[in-house]
């Protein structure tokens, strides 16, 4: 007789939250899961605070077109990524975070378990220890949702934002570019799977599980970034909007970003792509983008990859070697 997985439907919301909370484990905070809200300590008594959402078939899927499935695993381990992500760009350390999980009767109680450990195992991999998982919600649903909201620490110094570039400064980033675009193309392709070799896994690990450097947004805080943020959606969308906030120019070098996407030439070839598109359009890789002074020391892992400069009218808020980017990057409703 064929063995079937336990699904959450055959659990009460009391015996799943047993399965779940033994996994996520993490620093203690002043009062976790098992009330009606958890208590968090604020030291700097500031806290950021960031909430993001991972939707079935929009941000990720279960089934891909070459035969990779995606786990709980995998979308625990993103879920965690890029919510740290968000409190990075503004300088802060994570503190806390709590979840909110959707599930369709049919999920399988494995998938969820494996969800809390990539939640966990992301936290302590990416470096933010201090996190804690301090609860969440768990509901019935169509397709499967996980919502995260998470608080960060300032720990006594201003957060960065992105309206402080001005003209004259270097843009530089930090992290990877076009990896995780590369990785989503090698997914959403008809390529089987098994026969990827460990580079092309290693890209679609981009996309499943982004590493964000999260060392490295107080670092930019404390070197004196004048403006900052994390490529979500893309370089050149996201440049654009640093540069809307700060009522400045971006220009990126176009041969800083040919030598970026060469990397990813032998994977484009495969899939008829350009990587060029990659590395300006792709976001999901997480890296920071950081205005700063041209005389001051670019912290450890950045690199300039533009310029800020004044406004100009005719002119779009971000141009690649003076032109016209032809890639603008995701918009969650424009696609």
């Amino acid at each position: 007789m064929e063995d079937f997985p336990q699904t959450v439907a055959g659990l009460g919301e009391g015996e799943l939250l047993s399965r779940i909370f033994p996994r996520l484990g993490g620093p203690r905070m002043p009062l976790g899961p098992g009330d009606d809200a958890a208590v968090v300590a604020a030291p700097d008594g500031r806290s950021v605070l960031s909430i993001d959402t991972l939707v079935q078939d929009q941000d990720f899927r279960l089934h891909w077109a070459g035969g990779y499935r995606s786990t709980g695993y995998d979308v625990g381990w993103k879920c965690a990524a890029q919510n740290l992500s968000d409190i990075n760009a503004m300088g802060a350390v994570a503190s806390s975070l709590v979840v909110s999980l959707t599930l369709p009767d049919e999920t399988p109680v494995s998938w969820v378990e494996g969800l809390a450990d990539g939640l966990s195992a992301a936290l302590r991999a990416l470096g933010a220890e201090d996190c804690a998982v301090a609860g969440g919600d768990l509901g019935r649903g169509d397709q499967l949702v996980v919502t995260a909201a998470v608080t960060g620490d300032l720990q006594g110094r201003d957060p960065v934002r992105r309206s402080g570039a001005v003209p004259g400064d270097v843009l530089a980033l930090c992290g990877a570019l076009g990896q995780a675009a590369a990785g989503l193309a090698l997914l959403d392709s008809s390529a089987p799977y098994t026969d990827l070799g460990g580079r092309e896994r290693a890209l679609t690990a981009a996309q499943s599980r982004p590493c964000p450097p999260l060392a490295s947004g107080p670092a930019a805080a404390a070197a004196g970034a004048h403006a900052m943020m994390d490529v979500s959606d893309g370089l050149v969308r996201d440049a654009g909007r640093l540069g809307k906030a700060s009522g400045v120019r971006i220009d990126l070098d176009p041969e800083i970003l040919r030598a970026e996407a060469e990397s990813l030439a032998d994977t484009a070839a495969r899939l008829g792509a350009n990587p060029l598109s990659w590395v300006l359009g792709g976001g999901e890789d997480h890296g920071l983008l950081a205005a700063f002074g041209p005389e001051q020391d670019l912290p450890h892992g950045f690199r300039i990859v533009g310029t800020v400069l004044a406004p100009k009218e005719g002119v779009s808020g971000v141009t690649v070697g003076g032109a016209e980017p032809a890639v603008l990057g995701w918009d969650h409703f424009g696609g």
